[in-house]
């Protein structure tokens, strides 16, 4: 039997922020953009109880992958059990993600986690950090580690100069 292959995508689960959201996420990524917005019928409101002709879905792209945010309503929330990683190549690239994903009510947490304005949870973390780890110097990695563990945002700098020392 032949495999066929199949896209996974993502389904986000806001109360009634699915389009400011995709909104937002597609302003901080680049090459991003809304595809596709579908809304409630009035049919369903016994079930579904939104008002007609406000936002279901959103399908977004974000730098090439795609994402559906879905109006579900209140009943579920974030939490870090599910996180998107933002690999960064520079300092800088880590800092703009930073400050535009905790900007407006979003929230610093340790070692490059952080939650967004909605509560959806990124780890913004250096390309580097897999090389620091690794390499078989066991001392220059428990270095990395130990000064990871006392960061929110990452500092690239700090982290080679931890596994240089």
């Amino acid at each position: 039997m032949a495999v066929v292959r199949k896209v996974i995508t993502p389904c986000l689960w806001f109360d009634t922020q699915a389009e400011e959201a995709a909104n937002l996420y597609c302003a901080v990524f680049p090459n991003s953009k809304i595809t596709d917005i579908s809304r409630f019928p009035a049919a369903g409101q016994e079930v579904h109880g939104k008002p007609a002709g406000s936002v279901m879905t959103v399908a977004f792209t974000l730098d090439g992958q795609s994402f559906t945010a879905l109006n579900g309503g209140p009943q579920f929330k974030f939490d870090e059990a599910v996180s998107f990683q933002i690999s960064c190549e520079t300092q800088d690239e880590v800092d703009y993600y930073w400050e535009a994903l905790t900007k407006d009510g979003g929230r610093e947490g340790p070692c490059g986690w952080l939650k967004d304005k909605f509560g959806l949870s990124w780890q913004v973390v250096p390309s580097a950090l897999p090389r620091l780890m690794s390499g078989g110097d066991a001392a220059a990695s428990a270095r990395v580690m130990n000064a990871f563990m006392q960061m929110t945002k990452f500092d690239i700098a700090a982290l080679e100069r931890a596994a240089g020392s």
